[in-house]
């Protein structure tokens, strides 16, 4: 396995790597000081009910754009010194996802109140959050596509100087507007923050403003969607359906548990969230571009176990600390109001162990453009979730939640080793 530290030091993706660094550590910051903020002012229940908001919003904001973000900032790479190329790709995308935003808007809009039933309970009236949501909702689409051109055309560093004031941006009306208004406040701080960072996305449109120009509604080419399908496909299943399945869980244990217990789960998958973000991070920018360098089993042999020999004994440590000082992390992010969630550590952490191990093999669907086999896994992922999070509900109650967590992806982790087994364990011929 190459030396992580010099692979990044070397590797054109992540030249800005002191910035990437910053960019992870204030969203780390941000998420726990608004966490904190929830759990002072709101509480365990209204930490339910913005977690329900926040994933039918990230499910929203996917369908919105239709999963062309990954697509869009491949072509882009590939075409970028092809006008007429360029010029397909950039209509294509832009005008499908302005009608599919507007379209996605539209119904956010008019069917307010539905929507509200169903993420808060005809107990609650946000609907005029879910509004709000939705006349933001171009803008986020606007931010999105304006991030994979820049991202097309390798301007990271930009890129991360826009993520890094965004969230510093976001956390200060967050906690403003959650101050003044509490639960309403911090309902409306989740919609409108994404599309606020649309403001300083402006500074990297006004760089690129000569693109304006390839925006030509007569070169919309639907061979260029061919491109994108197999991207926009993977991302549907799991950036629309995992939220949506989490909604339907977290839903589930307010209707037989309660909602404080729905509030504790929803805690819990944000202390997850973070540590999480570094371990996803290290992936992204090593395992997947080695992935699409290598050619044959043993290489791929060698950079898993390798990765599994000098990155996880890290992150197991880590997690074993976390769970010894897992009292102090929940006073430190939240309240003592939440010290129940101190219960569900034990098989959350065991679950995302065992992702990132699952995960690590996984991303070899995508760099050997495995799409099919990719959907269909994580489709049978989804569907696990949930049914597996159902019946360990009304064994275990919430903590059922984080059983079935761990369960969904040991059986994850399972069906990639069968798939890869014969790379991984079976005997490889020296010529490869």
């Amino acid at each position: 396995m190459k030396n992580l530290i010099t692979y990044i030091n070397t590797n054109v993706l992540v030249k800005a790597a002191n910035l990437n660094t910053a960019t992870i550590i204030t969203k780390i910051i941000a998420g726990i000081l608004t966490s904190k903020a929830i759990a002072i002012f709101i509480g365990v229940e209204g930490m339910a009910l913005i977690g329900n908001l926040k994933n039918f919003l990230s499910a929203t904001q996917s369908f919105s754009i239709l999963g062309f973000y990954t697509g869009l900032v491949r072509t882009i790479a590939k075409v970028k010194d092809d006008g007429e190329k360029l010029s397909q790709t950039l209509s294509t995308a832009y005008y499908i996802c302005f009608f599919s935003t507007i379209l996605a808007a539209f119904l956010c809009y008019y069917n307010a109140q539905d929507l509200n039933n169903l993420l808060f309970s005809v107990r609650y009236d946000y609907a005029h959050v879910i509004q709000v949501m939705a006349l933001a909702l171009p803008f986020y689409a606007l931010n999105m596509m304006s991030f994979s051109i820049m991202n097309g055309f390798s301007n990271y560093k930009m890129l991360l100087i826009i993520n890094i004031i965004g969230q510093v941006l976001a956390l200060l009306v967050t906690i403003l507007l959650i101050y003044e208004e509490r639960t309403s406040g911090a309902l409306l701080a989740a919609v409108i923050a994404p599309a606020l960072i649309f403001l300083i996305t402006l500074v990297g449109i006004i760089n690129r403003r000569s693109l304006v120009a390839y925006l030509k509604i007569e070169q919309i080419r639907f061979a260029v969607l061919k491109t994108f399908s197999p991207y926009s496909a993977m991302a549907l299943v799991t950036a629309v359906a995992l939220p949506l399945i989490s909604i339907c869980i977290r839903n589930y244990i307010i209707l037989e548990v309660s909602a404080k217990d729905a509030g504790y789960w929803e805690a819990m998958n944000r202390i997850s969230s973070y540590y999480l973000i570094f371990m996803v991070s290290i992936i992204t920018l090593y395992i997947v571009p080695r992935f699409n360098e290598i050619e044959s089993k043993r290489e791929f042999r060698k950079e898993v176990f390798g990765f599994y020999k000098t990155v996880m004994p890290f992150f197991a440590i880590g997690l074993i600390l976390l769970y010894i000082l897992k009292s102090f992390v929940v006073g430190l992010i939240f309240s003592t109001e939440f010290q129940p969630v101190e219960d569900l550590f034990l098989w959350q952490l065991l679950g995302d162990f065992v992702k990132v191990l699952s995960l690590v093999i996984a991303y070899q669907f995508l760099a050997k453009r495995m799409f099919a086999h990719f959907i269909i896994i994580e489709s049978f992922v989804v569907i696990m979730l949930y049914f597996s999070s159902i019946y360990f509900i009304d064994l275990f109650g919430v903590k059922g939640a984080v059983i079935a967590h761990f369960a969904t992806y040991l059986m994850h982790f399972g069906i990639v080793l069968l798939m890869f087994g014969s790379a991984l364990f079976g005997i490889i011929p020296k010529e490869e």
